[in-house]
């Protein structure tokens, strides 16, 4: 099947801040289950390296093609980071018909991160570091500037 969804497809997407973060052995459990609750052996999930992605009901038996199976939210996620074999989700989404079937950003990806008994809210979250400053130049003195800018 080709990836014909575009970001126009989805009616709420949300960064999620910080990311949440799976370690080694619940990634290894949320990607056994979603791996069980597969599509195309009568699951809902359809996943690809990075891209997780929840249907209404299996598709149809044999079939590369959902068929009249609904895609209801997408769930976006970077593999081995921030360490090899842990997975960081960073993005949600929710189609127009996953919004009209009450889905939220939450419901979506507590319905994956359920193989490890986690939730979106009980999962760890990446560490955020304040932004550095800027590279100066050897040398270089900087000269503070007044709020009015006139130094």
């Amino acid at each position: 099947m080709t990836d014909r969804i575009r970001h126009e497809d989805f009616a709420t997407t949300e960064v999620i801040r910080p990311a949440a973060v799976l370690m080694e052995e619940a990634t290894r459990l949320i990607l056994a289950g979603l791996t069980e609750d597969d599509v195309h052996s009568g699951g809902n999930w359809w996943t690809t390296t990075g891209v997780w992605r929840r249907y209404d009901r299996p598709w149809p038996e044999g079939s590369d093609e959902p068929g009249p199976a609904v895609h209801l939210g997408t769930i976006s996620c970077v593999y081995d980071s921030p360490q090899r074999y842990s997975v960081t989700i960073f993005r949600a989404s929710i189609t127009s018909d996953g919004v009209t079937a009450n889905w939220t950003v939450d419901a979506l990806c507590d319905d994956a991160l359920r193989f490890a008994n986690l939730t979106l809210a009980s999962c760890p979250r990446a560490l955020m570091t304040p932004v550095p400053q800027p590279f100066r130049q050897r040398g270089e003195v900087s000269t503070p500037v007044s709020p009015t800018g006139r130094g």
